[in-house]
């Protein structure tokens, strides 16, 4: 049987994972809430999939593997709202099933070191909603479930250097906050890790290997740019939107250690430093 995988939500992190499976042969499917997108999704090689509830339910009964990254909104998990019964029916049938979830469900530890084993304390309603999201589809009977809490994405078309060039970046300074960070490619090669190795109920933070200060990244684009690193704006006078400043509202360093060592992942852009540069390269001059 060909390996089939059903996306919901098939955005960043998704085209991702696609991009390593479908070149080995698999069939992916990806949900789509504009028949506008659907074109290029078959130019990647991938099956788009209505996010309508008759749809979806047929692309699920096909599926081998399912990946969950649309996340929840005001009204909980969008996937279970719409295919609830039809994951149900066809959790015991899967061999493999990913939800992305976020190591906001930790909350605040005031800089230091959390773990899988970590209570979760989350101090924003994102993390109240990831928590619950991941409780509910944990409570599926016989779904071979795999949560990966993941850190800041960034990637190709997702990083600093657009705002360093215009000149809107600023170094926003909170003594000792730090953020955990992960390349979009790391996290494909992190779930693909997974799928070869099933550990149903595993639970994996992704994240490199260091949490940084968030001025340290900009002055760092700014370096590889050849420019000025961004003016320093103290944290209590920065215009903030209100989801930024939920973001220092917590300070935590992530570990990876299960991941690098039940899934046996050697990370391709181990902190900040090697992705950016490898960004710059790939953009070039």
């Amino acid at each position: 049987m060909q390996n089939s995988l059903l996306t919901l939500g098939h955005g960043y992190t998704a085209q991702a994972l696609a991009w390593r499976l479908v070149p080995r042969g698999w069939r992916v499917m990806g949900t789509i809430r504009s028949a506008d997108k659907a074109p290029l999704l078959a130019a990647q090689g991938v099956v788009p999939v209505m996010w309508e509830a008759g749809a979806v339910r047929e692309a699920l009964s096909s599926a081998t593997h399912l990946l969950v990254s649309a996340g929840p909104d005001s009204e909980g998990d969008p996937s279970l709202r719409l295919v609830k019964e039809a994951v149900e029916e066809r959790a015991r049938e899967l061999y493999w099933a990913g939800y992305l979830s976020t190591t906001g469900v930790y909350g605040d530890h005031h800089g230091d070191w959390v773990d899988e084993t970590t209570p979760l304390a989350p101090t924003t309603a994102r993390g109240e909603a990831r928590v619950a999201a991941e409780a509910e589809w944990g409570a599926i009977p016989g779904l071979p479930l795999h949560v990966f809490r993941l850190a800041g994405i960034y990637g190709p078309g997702r990083g600093p250097f657009a705002k360093v060039r215009n000149g809107t970046a600023r170094r926003i300074i909170k003594p000792g906050q730090v953020f955990s960070r992960i390349h979009v490619d790391d996290i494909a090669q992190v779930l693909h890790a997974s799928i070869r190795r099933p550990n149903p109920g595993a639970v994996y933070n992704v994240c490199d290997d260091d949490p940084a200060p968030p001025q340290d990244v900009l002055a760092y684009a700014a370096q590889l740019l050849g420019l000025d690193a961004p003016p320093e704006v103290a944290f209590d006078e920065a215009d903030l939107s209100p989801m930024a400043r939920s973001f220092y509202a917590e300070n935590k360093r992530v570990s990876n250690a299960r991941m690098k060592d039940e899934l046996g992942v050697f990370l391709k852009y181990p902190d900040y430093r090697v992705g950016l540069r490898a960004l710059r390269e790939a953009e070039g001059s």
